[in-house]
């Protein structure tokens, strides 16, 4: 019985490059809200999870410490997506 070394080395690729693939940074950019005072912002925030339910419990732990409260997640997205929301998050571009 011949074996083929093709598909070790293709697992051995995914594998080698499946670190390098998990670690792309995504960011999510999101609604939140503060009682006392009352103040809402938009913010965009670095994630440590592409995934939205993931995302979603990160924000409101990572807000609440800070005394705010999600309202909404936006979207989540890749850092190619940064620069068009910088100017619309301010002081709340990746603050927390």
């Amino acid at each position: 019985m011949k074996r083929t070394r093709f598909l070790p080395a293709a697992l051995a690729a995914l594998l080698l490059a499946g670190p390098a693939l998990a670690q792309t940074p995504c960011y999510a950019d999101y609604k939140a809200r503060r009682d006392n005072p009352y103040e809402l912002h938009y913010g965009v925030m670095k994630l440590g999870s592409c995934n939205a339910q993931t995302a979603e419990a990160e924000l409101r732990t990572r807000l609440a410490q800070a005394g705010w409260t999600l309202l909404n997640l936006v979207s989540i997205f890749k850092a190619d997506g940064l620069e068009q929301r910088k100017a619309n998050a301010g002081a709340n571009y990746l603050r927390f």
